[in-house]
């Protein structure tokens, strides 16, 4: 039986007002300073400032917060607190609000990253309804979080979060210049029974990872596996996210075109696939700027199906990462970050 979403994806708009696309890559390392734009900020500032404008001032107070202090640089999509992110949550809102709120949520995601999102938001329902903290749990305990001043100058942010789900924006002069860190992650990443059995949310992160690895000769998986027990849960966490980025493993000039095309599907499925159309493009660029040859792909643990394992894709621009936190590959932790510009700046 196909697998039942909830919530009615808004695609409205998803589209319109989206100025021409600045087509700006990621520097390498040593030009990181000059990190150029991805697109027009124009149709996401304006949506920000009409959810904005629905909000009583009780409410307000709860989403706004100081652009670049400490609650911006504390992202978490971990399981702490209650599970209860800071920001105004979606179960506090009235139904005008919570459409301006998708509305904005709709300048962030392409239609696929949208109906991710939600899937992973769904999984927060499946796991009460398995009696998993059920008193804790909502797919509307999701928080909307502005940072600094919406406007054409100067630099702010806005965050989406929640248990399993995180995405920070910054905007600078107009321009959205980050779209890091980001993550889906999800437990159970397979849902094996009830009406939303058959929900595979992070397939395409599992099934690529693996095939790309099992299609290697015997030598080349034993020079990517850099640990033969998988990654615990992600290292690049919250004032760490360029601490793990030496590559390690096996790098892309080891590998023939099919797996190099393998791999940057891979790497799209994290950086691009999830991004509205006025930024794939410069999404692209920026994930394939540097030296291409000199990605790496390190592996941890062994690859069974339905196993644990993870791996990491380290570029000159970016990490990615992907961790089995339990030995069955059901409860999944990623993370993407663009190395260039975390969190909208560049030191």
């Amino acid at each position: 039986m196909p697998a039942r979403k909830i919530f009615s994806i808004d695609r409205r708009g998803l589209l319109a007002g989206s100025a021409a696309l600045a087509a700006a890559a990621a520097l390498p390392a040593s030009a990181q300073a000059q990190v150029q734009g991805l697109g027009s900020a124009d149709d996401f500032t304006k949506r920000v400032q009409a959810f904005l404008a629905t909000l009583d001032a009780e409410r307000a107070k709860a989403a706004r917060f100081p652009w670049g202090g400490q609650e911006w640089k504390s992202w978490n999509y971990f399981g702490a607190s209650g599970y209860t992110k800071p920001g105004l949550r979606l179960e506090q809102l009235d139904a005008k609000q919570k459409e301006a709120g998708w509305n904005l949520l709709a300048t962030l995601w392409s239609s696929e990253g949208l109906e991710k999102a939600k899937n992973v938001m769904l999984l927060q329902s499946v796991l009460a309804s398995m009696g998993d903290a059920p008193d804790r749990r909502s797919p509307e305990r999701f928080s909307f979080s502005v940072f600094g001043t919406p406007a054409e100058k100067g630099a702010w942010g806005f965050r989406f979060e929640g248990h399993h789900l995180t995405q920070s924006i910054a905007v600078r002069d107009g321009q959205i210049v980050s779209v890091t860190p980001f993550s889906f992650s999800v437990r159970p990443n397979r849902v094996e029974q009830g009406p939303h059995k058959g929900l595979n949310t992070l397939k395409a992160e599992d099934a690529l990872a693996r095939k790309l690895f099992g299609d290697l000769s015997p030598a080349l998986q034993a020079k990517a596996r850099v640990s033969d027990s998988p990654i615990y849960n992600i290292y690049s966490s919250a004032g760490r996210e360029r601490a793990n980025a030496k590559k390690e493993g096996l790098p892309a000039s080891s590998l023939s075109s099919a797996r190099r095309d393998l791999l940057w599907q891979l790497v799209e499925t994290y950086a691009v696939e999830q991004a509205p159309a006025a930024l794939k493009d410069a999404q692209r660029a920026r994930v394939r700027a540097g030296d291409r040859d000199a990605v790496h792909l390190a592996w941890h643990g062994p690859n069974n199906t339905n196993k644990g394992f993870g791996y990491r894709l380290m570029g000159d621009n970016f990490v990615i990462e992907f961790a089995s936190v339990d030995s069955e590959a059901q409860h999944l932790h990623t993370i993407y970050h663009d190395l260039g510009n975390v969190l909208g700046t560049s030191a």
